[in-house]
C-alpha cells in the first residue's frame, strides 16, 4: 500500500471510494469535489490509499474556522476519511488518518476536527471535542462524535465553536439525520 497526495487522475476513483464507503447516493463524493474546489485560506490537502495502483482509500483535509473568544482560528476538518470495502480492516484508513495528520502537523495546522467513532478515532490521536472546551458547528453532532487532534501549534486559548464551510452545509454533510427525514 502507498500513501500519496491525490493528484487530479484520481478524482474519479477517489469518487467512487466515497460512494462504495457510504453508500449514499455520492453526496459524500461531491462534498469532495466541492471542497477542492472551494476557495480557502488553507488550501485542502487530500490524499489517496493505492494498492497495484488502485485507490483503494481518500482523505481529505479542508478549511473550516474556530471561533475563538478573541479572533478566528483556521483549523482543518478531516472529512471524508472512506476505504473501498473489500480493503477495509487491513490498516488503510489508519494509515491515512496517520498521514492527513502528519500533513497538519507540517501545514503548521493547530487544530484537526472530525465527526467519527470515538472507540476509531480516539485510538488515532483524537479526543472529545467538548472536553477541550470546543462547541460543534450543531446540535445534530453527538458530544462523543465530535473530536478534535491537537497538533504542535495549538495554544490554550484557542477555544469556541467551530464554524464548518459552506460545502458541508450545501451538502447536507453535517452531523447525524433521523431515519425518515429528507
Amino acid at each position: 500500500m502507498v500513501i500519496r497526495a491525490e493528484a487530479d487522475s484520481d478524482w474519479g476513483a477517489a469518487g467512487r471510494v466515497h460512494e462504495e464507503a457510504f453508500g449514499d447516493g455520492g453526496r459524500v463524493a461531491a462534498l469532495v469535489c466541492d471542497l477542492r474546489s472551494t476557495p480557502a485560506p488553507l488550501a485542502p490537502a487530500s490524499l489517496v490509499a493505492t494498492v497495484s495502483d488502485l485507490v483503494v482509500g481518500h482523505v481529505m483535509l479542508s478549511f473550516s474556522r474556530l471561533d475563538a473568544p478573541p479572533r478566528l482560528v483556521d483549523v482543518y476538518v478531516m472529512s471524508p476519511v472512506g476505504v473501498r470495502p473489500e480493503f477495509q480492516r487491513r490498516g488503510i484508513g489508519t494509515a491515512l488518518v496517520r498521514q492527513a495528520l502528519e500533513t497538519a502537523s507540517q501545514r503548521a495546522v493547530p487544530l484537526v476536527f472530525l465527526e467519527g467513532s470515538p472507540d476509531y478515532y480516539g485510538r488515532r490521536g483524537f479526543t472529545r471535542a467538548d472536553e477541550l472546551g470546543f462547541r460543534a458547528p450543531s446540535l445534530r453532532i453527538p458530544p462523543p462524535a465530535f473530536q478534535v487532534a491537537c497538533m504542535p501549534g495549538y495554544e490554550p486559548w484557542m477555544t469556541g465553536t467551530l464554524v464548518y464551510s459552506d460545502p458541508f452545509w450545501a451538502h447536507d454533510c453535517v452531523g447525524l439525520r433521523s431515519q425518515g427525514q429528507a
